[in-house]
């Protein structure tokens, strides 16, 4: 299994600090959940179905004209290199490093490529993928230049696969209302910006056939009744939309101040997630750890990603380990 933030029981076994003692910035999931909704008996006892209002709701938000509701964004990373013949995958690093490892369990020869690289070497690919915005680095590719990148790939048949996990902030830089022309397909996740990762659910945008395909490979009933029932909600609550946009960027930016105060000046961001390249990531991991403040650690680059903290409580608090540091290192 690949590393991903969110590990807190293995910190809680790793340290010895118990699991309530823990400031949780390790994944990129706003830290205010949305509100669920009475859940009715139905949603639980019978099967789920498909059209009931959650595939309107998710078309209405997202701007999509057809989509797909899976169990997460990992189904569809995993189950979409099964639907090409072998080829030629390039992959915009760093990137999430599910992509990767699914196109080349698939049998499909990987390329790592950066942006700088992609105009030389696209007409050479069958499939490009990337995360936009970064899943690490925050970085944002400009919508013009994605559908750029897609006229050339599908004009041989290839594929641009654009995850969007983080867009939800941001949806002026999405390209998910043109994932009905062939070969561009948009993965969205549900769980981050609404706060409800638990309920594992995301929506892959593309043309038709291709939904049909990946509906096929999935099976039926990949997305539970009460999951259904509480994400047709939150699609729908704008009002909560509004407010959950305004936090995000309010404390992403409190979060990008306190760690440039503290001399650690983020390299990336999104309003969801500061990322800080330092070549002393692993020790800043630790020691952080130490003091029950779990962030994401990065390896290649050496890079840690920090998540939101909920509350002034958290903020303060890692202000003060991040001011410990500072002095330490010093």
């Amino acid at each position: 299994m690949l590393e991903h933030g969110g590990r807190l029981l293995r910190a809680v076994r790793q340290y010895g600090i118990a699991r309530e003692q823990w400031l949780d910035l390790s994944s990129g999931i706003a830290p205010w959940a949305f509100p669920i909704p009475p859940i009715p008996l139905d949603a639980w006892a019978r099967l789920p179905e498909t059209e009931d209002g959650l595939e309107d709701a998710a078309r209405a938000y997202y701007g999509a004209r057809q989509l797909l509701p899976v169990a997460g964004s990992q189904a569809a990373i995993q189950a979409l290199p099964l639907l090409r013949a072998a080829g030629r995958v390039g992959v915009l690093t760093p990137c999430y490093a599910e992509h990767p490892y699914a196109w080349q369990r698939a049998g499909h020869q990987l390329l790592e490529l950066d942006e700088a690289q992609v105009e030389a070497t696209l007409d050479s690919l069958d499939v490009l993928v990337l995360v936009n915005p970064n899943n690490p680095t925050g970085r944002r590719v400009p919508r013009e230049r994605l559908l750029s990148w897609h006229a050339r790939l599908a004009a041989r048949g290839g594929w641009l696969l654009v995850d969007e996990a983080f867009m939800d902030n941001t949806p002026a830089a999405s390209v998910v209302d043109c994932a009905e022309r062939p070969g561009l397909i948009v993965l969205r996740s549900f769980g981050k910006f609404f706060g409800l990762a638990g309920v594992r659910l995301g929506f892959v945008a593309a043309q038709g056939s291709l939904l049909l395909r990946l509906a096929e490979s999935l099976g039926p009933w990949t997305v539970n009744g009460p999951t259904r029932v509480l994400a047709q909600a939150s699609l729908a609550d704008h009002a909560a939309q509004r407010v959950q946009l305004e936090r995000c960027a309010a404390a992403s930016q409190r979060l990008a101040v306190l760690l440039r105060s503290a001399g650690l000046a983020p390299s990336g961001s999104c309003d969801l997630f500061q990322y800080v390249r330092t070549e002393h990531a692993a020790q800043l991991h630790d020691f952080l750890a130490r003091r029950g403040i779990l962030v994401r650690l990065f390896q290649q680059p050496p890079a840690v990603r920090l998540g939101l903290p909920e509350c002034a409580a958290g903020e303060l608090r890692l202000a003060q380990a991040l001011a410990d540091y500072q002095k330490e290192t010093a």
